[in-house]
């Protein structure tokens, strides 16, 4: 765990207020950034067949999103989904199914009633390498 990301304070909470929102299902959306700092979460839906268990982002509104953030002039830092009930480490579909190597992956967990955890990861080419979080001002 070489590598450390600063986050602001603010949106890890946003980020933690969307997983507490929806404690049965996991949620998910994507994180912008400018000259490589965090500054802006895009919620998007799940529209997976099991929620409890899975995400898939609604793909219209992935693409509004990618497209707000880049009108921002921001791009793309990090994807966001969080596990109801499971650690925050990825499951082997999220490392199936991680298409953007490039960014961070951020998994919060509902597991421990009362407590979140987030924690991050680089997902490469079937590789998961953890990503050492720090949370700024």
């Amino acid at each position: 765990m070489n590598e450390r990301i600063h986050l602001p304070r603010l949106l890890i909470n946003q980020l933690l207020h969307h997983a507490q929102q929806s404690p049965a299902a996991e949620v998910c959306g994507l994180v912008g950034a400018r000259a490589g700092m965090a500054v802006r979460c895009y919620p998007v839906a799940n529209v997976a067949p099991d929620p409890r268990r899975l995400f898939a982002m609604d793909p219209a509104q992935q693409i509004a999103a990618l497209r707000a953030l880049r009108d921002r002039g921001e791009e793309l830092f990090a994807i966001y989904h969080s596990h109801p009930s499971t650690p925050p480490l990825p499951s082997a579909t999220d490392l199936a199914q991680a298409a953007y190597p490039e960014a961070l992956y951020l998994i919060i967990s509902l597991q421990t009633r009362g407590v979140l955890e987030m924690r991050g990861f680089r997902l490469k080419s079937g590789t998961v390498a953890e990503v050492a979080l720090e949370i700024g001002a």
